[in-house]
């Protein structure tokens, strides 16, 4: 871990004062977003449970028995809806992908720990219900952008047999971090999102991937190359722990931010839709 000088961490985690066209990027993901929703074969809104925000987007595709996708929006556990990230889905649903867009409860209302356990039922119910859609349960792959890249690779790491009996102990196959945060501690100590996420030496510690063993599956790893250190260092630390073989992909995007890094997994193109083709098992993926 690095400093924790206070000014010092809030420069390095705060993506909104350090990127200046954020209110335009924002407004952009809404717009597409919104298209996306109204284009796509999709079903929103669906409960997978009773608590708050437990509700997720489904986008089919033509392609039968599809590996399923579940994409988890960021917002450092405490901004953001599902619906904000709806954009990220045609492209994947396009290339045969069903993809799954759930939402969770925010903090402070709710802990991250509590929001962790909020995706495992959505991870859950994703594995009974995809085939309702058109997909195949012995083939999801989980990913995130920031906050959400954090919920992957927990979610990567997740004992399924010991949530519920019927649950496989490889239902999560896969993962991709997008700008993800492994090491909880540093967040712990950066003022502007200390007083919601109320972490604790001991909560920072119990979740943070870093901290963990590696998983059986594996981890695609990647970062926008124009972040800060702080974001460059997280993602280079998740290899350092988990090894090559748990995380065979960790890299930088040249030229993207923490926001325009996630344009790539809608842009059908780009090395990071690729990467996550590859999770899938689908044509024109990359795994290494």
């Amino acid at each position: 871990m690095t400093r924790l000088d206070p000014a010092w961490l809030d420069a390095q985690y705060n993506n909104r004062a350090r990127i200046a066209e954020h209110a335009q990027i924002f407004e952009r993901w809404s717009n597409a977003s919104a298209l996306a929703r109204e284009q796509s074969d999709c079903a929103l809104d669906l409960p997978y449970g009773s608590g708050p925000n437990e509700t997720l987007d489904v986008f089919r595709t033509d392609r039968p028995d599809a590996p399923v996708f579940v994409f988890i929006h960021g917002g450092y556990w405490r901004a953001m809806d599902k619906r904000d990230v709806s954009f990220t889905a045609p492209a994947l649903a396009d290339a045969g992908a069903l993809v799954i867009v759930p939402n969770y409860a925010l903090c402070p209302a709710a802990t991250i720990e509590q929001i962790t356990l909020q995706l495992v039922k959505a991870l859950a119910w994703t594995h009974r219900h995809a085939r309702e859609h058109g997909g195949d349960p012995g083939r999801i792959v989980v990913g995130g952008h920031s906050a959400g890249g954090h919920l992957a690779a927990m979610l990567l790491n997740c004992q399924w047999p010991g949530v519920a009996g019927d649950l496989p102990a490889s239902l999560v196959k896969s993962a991709l971090s997008i700008s993800g945060l492994f090491e909880l501690e540093p967040i712990r100590h950066t003022p502007f999102l200390a007083p919601d996420l109320r972490l604790t030496a001991a909560s920072a510690k119990r979740l943070s991937p870093a901290l963990m063993p590696a998983p059986r599956g594996t981890l695609a790893a990647l970062v926008g190359g124009d972040e800060s250190e702080e974001f460059l260092r997280q993602n280079t630390l998740i290899r350092r722990a988990w090894g090559h073989a748990a995380v065979p992909v960790c890299e930088a995007i040249p030229g993207t931010n923490h926001l325009t890094v996630l344009h790539d997994l809608a842009d059908a193109g780009s090395r990071l839709h690729r990467v996550a083709r590859g999770l899938l098992g689908l044509a024109g993926g990359e795994t290494r």
